[in-house]
């Protein structure tokens, strides 16, 4: 049974029925008690009537009738019987005081007095007295049986009515739509559904915020799309009608630098849906950093060399961390990319890895034209350049740098180069 309101329904009404047998049974064992003890009371009250009144009987229907309820003996001084009510003489003579006995394979219950030379002797059959209990029995477990009823019916509407604030949190939720992510309710909630209704306002806000920077993000890309696509479009065009060598190799040019243009962005935006929190699998597991700068930085050495830049690779430490080998091999592309980018030709590049502090320290270093410190928190943000800036690019990479250190717990600061420049520093926990 899978339901809340089931599991306490079959918990509290077990423990009711649990409780009632319980109940029923002392209550039947302590009657049955005080039913004895009455009745012996009566036999001792017969005997002692029978010391003031004797037995007289009117006729022998009478005798047979007390032969059913109780047998009656009285001995003489010299221990002979001169009266019984049975005619087979009855159970033997007892010492005075109540007795319990066995008398032909029937169970009797005897009280014996002594009086006046006399010994009486008043007896009935247990069995006797067992079915006159079971005829008053039904009738004292009978309010037992009613409050059974009358609080499993109270359970189950107490239970309805304490469950009613999910069924109504459940309805709220099911109206909810992706256009109406509003908080929910939780004023008038009991206090054990408020903190769920609270953690489920906290989490609609989440996905609300999630939903708008994924609007946001896909219309930025389409917006960023659409220029490259643009120029390729035109640039065929442009190869396509002219019929001067010339121009038709320039528009080619131009074609193919627009198609790098967008597959790099399309890279890019790719690479960035990798790492959002719904997407990306945080599978962590050790690795040498050292290894990954200098395998990157030979990745774009290439590049570097095209464009006369002088890439290097300082200082490095031989540091091991745990981590994501591509998300930090992204991380690093990216920073030499728009390191490599950025530096006019004849410039370098330096790059450098040291421990400090138990903590990876890792930093590019450019002799480019750098950023404004009034900009360098707003370089952070997808599809963000700078205001005049004529280097092609997508305006993503600091954007997905950021979010590489943000998933390791570093740290990431861009400062000014001592020799002129951009200084990115990344801060990783070892």
């Amino acid at each position: 049974m899978n339901s809340i309101r089931g599991r306490l329904l079959l918990w509290q009404i077990s423990a009711l029925l649990l409780t009632g047998f319980l109940a029923s049974v002392i209550t039947y064992l302590l009657a049955w008690d005080a039913f004895n003890r009455i009745r012996d009371y009566g036999l001792e009250q017969i005997a002692y009537s029978v010391v003031r009144h004797g037995i007289e009987y009117e006729n022998e229907e009478e005798v047979r009738n007390d032969h059913g309820q109780f047998v009656s003996q009285i001995w003489a001084a010299d221990g002979s019987l001169f009266f019984s009510s049975l005619s087979d003489v009855g159970p033997p003579r007892q010492e005075p005081g109540l007795h319990i006995l066995t008398w032909e394979n029937t169970e009797w219950r005897v009280y014996t007095l002594k009086e006046g030379g006399l010994t009486i002797q008043v007896a009935t059959t247990s069995a006797n007295r067992a079915r006159r209990f079971a005829t008053i029995a039904p009738w004292l477990l009978l309010p037992m049986g009613v409050l059974v009823v009358v609080l499993g019916l109270l359970i189950r509407a107490a239970v309805t009515r304490a469950l009613a604030p999910l069924e109504q949190v459940r309805g709220e939720i099911g109206r909810r739509g992706v256009q109406s992510l509003h908080a929910l309710d939780s004023r008038s909630l009991p206090d054990e559904v408020a903190p769920l209704v609270e953690t489920l306002n906290d989490l609609l806000v989440r996905l609300d915020q999630a939903l708008v920077s994924q609007r946001r993000f896909i219309a930025d890309a389409a917006h960023e799309l659409r220029t490259p696509l643009t120029a390729v479009k035109l640039q065929a065009q442009i190869a396509r009608r002219t019929d001067n060598e010339v121009e038709r190799e320039a528009a080619l040019t131009q074609l193919v630098n627009g198609v790098d243009r967008a597959a790099h962005l399309v890279d890019q935006l790719l690479g960035m849906a990798r790492l959002e929190p719904a997407a990306r699998q945080a599978v962590f597991a050790p690795l040498a950093l050292d290894a990954l700068v200098k395998r990157t930085v030979a990745d774009v050495s290439t590049l570097a060399e095209a464009r006369d830049i002088d890439l290097g690779v300082g200082e490095c430490a031989a540091l091991a961390l745990t981590g994501q080998a591509e998300s930090l091999r992204m991380m690093l592309g990216n920073l030499l990319d728009n390191a490599v980018r950025y530096t006019p030709g004849g410039g370098r590049v330096d790059v450098e890895l040291r421990e400090q502090a138990g903590m990876a320290w890792l930093s590019v270093s450019d002799s480019g034209p750098g950023i404004p410190a009034a900009e360098r928190e707003r370089v952070f943000g997808r599809f963000q350049r700078l205001a005049g800036a004529e280097i092609p690019g997508s305006g993503l990479g600091l954007a997905i740098v950021k979010q590489v250190v943000d998933l390791h717990g570093g740290k990431i600061t861009l400062d000014d180069a001592p020799g002129g420049g951009l200084r990115v520093e990344v801060r990783l926990p070892l």
